[in-house]
Formats: structure tokens, C-alpha cells, sequence
């Protein structure tokens, strides 16, 4: 049996996404206590800073992967 995917069209491109989660995620650890949870999100935060960078590269028009 297959499971029907949600499919969703979005409207915010990638980097954008990423950026926003991660503002938001900061906003919100910084508000709660020092702590496991705290470090989890920012964490994700700083992951999500990295991901929108390494996009931002990989589709900058000098790039040249390997074998082009």
C-alpha cells in the first residue's frame, strides 16, 4: 500500500524558508530557560543558517560541480 503524499505549492522560496525558521527558532530559545530543549533549537537555528548558505552557493552562476 502507498501512502498518498501531501503535495504543496510553495509560495516562499527555499532560502527565504530556512531563514525565516531560523530567526524564529532563536526568537524563541532565547526566551526559554537555559536548557536541553534551548540548545535543540538553536541548534536547528544555526543548521538552518548553514543549509540556506550552501544553497545560496551551489545555484550561485560560477559554480561547477564536478565533471562539467
Amino acid at each position: 500500500m502507498t501512502a498518498k503524499r501531501n503535495r504543496r505549492k510553495q509560495t516562499q522560496p527555499l532560502q527565504q524558508r530556512l531563514m525565516s525558521f531560523a530567526e524564529n527558532a532563536r526568537d524563541r530559545a532565547y526566551r526559554m530557560p537555559p536548557g536541553k530543549e534551548r540548545e535543540m533549537l538553536l541548534r536547528r537555528a544555526k543548521q538552518n543558517e548553514v543549509t540556506s548558505d550552501l544553497t545560496d552557493w551551489l545555484s550561485a552562476p560560477g559554480y561547477r560541480r564536478r565533471g562539467e
